[in-house]
């Protein structure tokens, strides 16, 4: 899938679906080769993609992340099934633990045992998407399937992918999902932290290779100064969390914003590099801290990199 991003509406606008659509026609034209939206409390990133994969048939869209307390895998996985169907095959699912003050805040239910909650929804999730069929009997969760639930034109079975860093989330990712979603993962953390477990998780299971789709911030900008104090703005909330906080550590900075690449062509052609040279599969560039004529700019270099690195 190469080079992607992560897409947001601008502000003000009459209806956001439509002002999203319009943003991927733009993408897409310019040569980005995916599209991938996180879970909000204003949308559904699931639907969201499914939208703009069905109005945008170049783009591949997937969601980073659906965090999955206060969601049942059945449910999940019938949204998945139809965005797969919408999209022609287009559509990736991500998955995460969420942030346990949000869960527990606003959904007012507990952060309790994550690593194992994530063990059985992927362990009811994967057959349900598979086959139409599951039945798990778990602690945590029940799911089972009353009649054939395949979907007709979901095909093929849509990957799963998880916001996993930690060395638990990863042993899991490895047996049970497709791939990762490392987010604020430096190209050293990703290559000494991420993918030598995750590839011990994968040989162990038996199964191929995992895809590692990092998330990245950059843009293409002449006004560095500016563009970056709005990067810290909008990256900052992240710098809270204890798994961040981890990840930041590892790759040896302490807030966000140090690792977005922030500058001209040639750093963020360097910063793409990096992190395929350590270990990335697929690199998903962030900008939406950059203005309009930013984000379209750092589009046109993601687009013929994908051209020139095909």
């Amino acid at each position: 899938m190469g080079i992607g991003i992560t897409l947001q509406g601008p502000a003000g606008v009459d209806n956001y679906v439509d002002a999203v659509v319009g943003r991927a026609r733009k993408a897409a034209a310019a040569g980005v080769r995916s599209a991938w939206f996180g879970q909000r409390f204003d949308y559904d990133a699931a639907a969201l993609a499914a939208i703009v994969g069905r109005e945008v048939p170049t783009l591949q869209v997937g969601t980073s992340a659906i965090p999955i307390f206060g969601r049942h895998p059945l449910l999940v996985g019938a949204q998945a099934q139809t965005a797969q169907a919408a999209t022609a095959g287009r559509f990736h699912l991500g998955l995460g633990l969420g942030a346990g003050p949000f869960v527990e805040s606003t959904l007012g239910i507990s952060f309790d045992r994550p690593i194992a909650r994530l063990r059985e929804f992927l362990t009811a999730l994967r057959p349900y998407l598979e086959t139409g069929h599951t039945d798990h009997h778990g602690d945590l969760i029940t799911a089972t399937t009353p009649m054939p639930s395949a979907l007709p034109g979901a095909s093929p079975a849509v990957p799963i992918l998880v916001a996993a860093m930690g060395p638990q989330a990863l042993r899991v990712t490895g047996e049970l999902a497709d791939g990762t979603l490392p987010l604020l993962a430096g190209p050293r953390v990703i290559a000494e932290h991420i993918v030598p477990p995750l590839a011990k998780a994968v040989t162990e299971a038996g199964r191929s290779a995992p895809r590692v789709v990092a998330f990245v911030h950059a843009v293409v900008t002449d006004d560095v100064d500016s563009t970056r104090e709005r990067a810290a703005a909008q990256i900052g909330f992240l710098d809270q969390f204890p798994s961040y906080q981890r990840v930041l550590a590892l790759g040896g900075v302490t807030r966000g914003v140090e690792l977005a690449a922030i500058g001209d062509e040639k750093l963020v052609t360097a910063t793409i590099r990096d992190h395929f040279d350590a270990g990335a599969t697929e690199v998903i560039v962030g900008s939406a801290f950059g203005t309009d004529a930013d984000q379209e700019r750092t589009w046109r270099l993601l687009g013929e990199l994908n051209r020139e690195w095909a």
